[in-house]
């Protein structure tokens, strides 16, 4: 199913040109238009799903196999040293369009390229409880 107002849905159908650099039967993978750096892709289903939470069991083990080929391609012809595979749920975890994406970030040994955070502490017993809280609600 597709959300006429999802611009990832047009884009991934082809109703929104886009340059294209991979495509299958589930999934299409363009260039981001404002890259982290250059080469910066996304995997698209063409179905609509808003977040990695409702992307079925079958599209997930689809798509990180993809994100591995093509992460290996842009080692390959672009030069990359490495590569980032970001995918984001949620606004306050940095989603902005609320389709199922993946970005593949190839990385060219800049560390002003980074995706960072700042590391905290956490004690055992902090783990535990977290760990229990999480572990009783999954599925």
């Amino acid at each position: 199913m597709q959300d006429d107002n999802c611009i990832f849905c047009k884009i991934a159908n082809g109703e929104i040109p886009s340059v294209t650099l991979y495509e299958d039967a589930d999934f299409r993978v363009i260039f981001d238009l404002n890259p982290a750096t250059r080469g910066h892709a996304l995997i698209l289903p063409k179905e609509h799903y808003e977040d990695l939470t409702v992307l079925p069991e079958e599209l997930q083990s689809k798509v990180l196999p993809l994100a591995a080929r093509i992460g290996r391609a842009m080692k390959e012809g672009l030069g990359a040293k490495g590569f980032n595979v970001v995918q984001n749920n949620g606004e306050a975890a940095g989603q902005t369009v609320h389709h199922f994406h993946l970005h593949i970030i190839p990385r060219y040994g800049n560390p002003d390229e980074m995706v960072l955070w700042k590391p905290g502490t956490s004690t055992p017993e902090e783990l535990n409880k977290v760990c229990a809280e999480i572990g009783a609600r999954l599925k």
